[in-house]
């Protein structure tokens, strides 16, 4: 039993954890990947107060250091079942079963797929959804890059500084990232950008070797040895469908406290139904999560610790 068991730790959860535990909490945070969420797969953040510039992975070391010297256990599971309902919280792992006063859901989003043939098959062997992860696998290598936001603008250009060749894929007839990015894609010679064009194919032996696409309705080949797909983000909250409240987007309501319908449950972060998702606002959020679950567990009248 610990007094607030977090789902995710991206920034909303560390810094939930970090609020909780400096009030002396006892507190158990899970991560089925890596701790850091997006923040720690983001190759150079310059929108941190404090940081002209920073690697993800450093911002996200750091917050995890704070908060494990304040005595935060980590279990780097995947959560498969919850019961959040009633005074003692449930969480199921595959091995293990956990218990909690309260709980701060800050699971973040997935990566959206782009549902063609080929990718399911292919994933892991040259179709991959985090350009600095698996980017040094395909040095030398031609790739492409689907998508005409910022991220996929990032990656191309994290790309484009080991691979012979980078095409960067958008549907439409222009791209959503800032000017900055823009500038830069424009600078890069191995850059070549496919507007109005789609992937209709991944194919490949034992890994991938090329796609199809439509380019303006001309249908052909490339040839290339992997796909970093970059097309936008969508919540993954399935486990908590019929408990916490969702929109019909299947993020969580909650309100300015990041309060559910669930007493002493909690949301933060890009999980939950906002305006605006960066690594400033899930941190706000964690920090308005974490102080309300202290406030909840303390109308108990008691505390693990």
């Amino acid at each position: 039993m610990a007094d607030v068991l977090i789902i995710g730790a991206g920034p909303a959860g560390l810094t939930a954890a970090l609020y909780a535990l400096r009030y002396g909490l006892s507190v158990t945070a899970f991560e089925k990947n890596m701790y850091g969420g997006q923040m720690s797969l983001t190759n150079s953040i310059e929108n941190y107060p404090g940081f002209e510039k920073i690697p993800g992975t450093d911002l996200a070391n750091h917050m995890y250091k704070q908060v494990s010297n304040l005595g935060c256990e980590f279990i780097f599971e995947k959560i498969i079942e919850v019961d959040l309902k009633g005074s003692n919280k449930c969480v199921k792992t595959a091995k293990h079963e956990f218990h909690s006063k309260s709980i701060v859901v800050a699971n973040g989003l997935k990566r959206c797929k782009l549902n063609v043939p080929g990718e399911n098959e292919f994933s892991g062997k040259g179709v991959s959804y985090c350009a600095t992860c698996d980017g040094a696998f395909f040095s030398g290598k031609s790739v492409a890059v689907v998508g005409g936001g910022n991220v996929a603008l990032e990656d191309a250009v994290f790309l484009s500084n080991i691979c012979k060749k980078v095409y960067l894929i958008i549907r439409k007839n222009s791209f959503r990232a800032g000017q900055h990015m823009l500038d830069i894609i424009n600078s890069k010679k191995n850059i070549e950008k496919l507007l109005e064009s789609k992937i209709i194919k991944i194919f490949g032996d034992k890994f991938v070797n090329g796609i199809i696409i439509d380019s303006k309705g001309k249908i052909y080949n490339l040839d290339v040895n992997g796909v970093f797909i970059a097309i936008g983000y969508e919540p993954g909250n399935e486990i908590f469908y019929n408990q916490i409240g969702m929109d019909a987007n299947g993020y969580f309501i909650s309100n300015d406290s990041c309060e559910t319908n669930i007493p002493g449950v909690y949301v933060a972060g890009d999980c939950r139904k906002k305006d605006l998702r960066q690594i400033i606002t899930a941190a706000a959020d964690g920090a308005i999560a974490g102080n309300q679950a202290v406030k909840y567990v303390s109308s108990l009248g008691s505390v693990t610790n």
